[in-house]
């Protein structure tokens, strides 16, 4: 038996969510990532949405380069890292 190959390890996505749900018909990279949470755990996307551009690259027939990466969304208000890191009181 083989193991299911990991895409996002953050939030435990697999290939095989990534082509279903291309081959549903969702191939924008922003409703991907809205849809299976790839690039909103803890790595920020470093490792995931390279592996998922190249999937939908695959499976659409596009190169990686024609496909923009999902936008970068900032907090809504200033956050003091202390918060983040649990070391301060909120």
């Amino acid at each position: 038996m083989t193991g299911k190959k990991i895409v996002c390890r953050c939030n435990d996505v697999t290939v095989e969510d990534v082509e279903r749900l291309i081959d549903s018909g969702v191939t924008d990279i922003e409703e991907i990532k809205r849809l299976l949470r790839v690039g909103m755990g803890p790595c920020q996307g470093r490792t995931c949405i390279p592996i998922v551009i190249s999937i939908l690259a695959r499976k659409t027939g596009e190169r990686p380069e024609e496909i923009p990466l999902p936008k970068a969304r900032v907090p809504i208000r200033p956050v003091r890292v202390e918060v983040i890191v649990g070391g301060a009181d909120e």
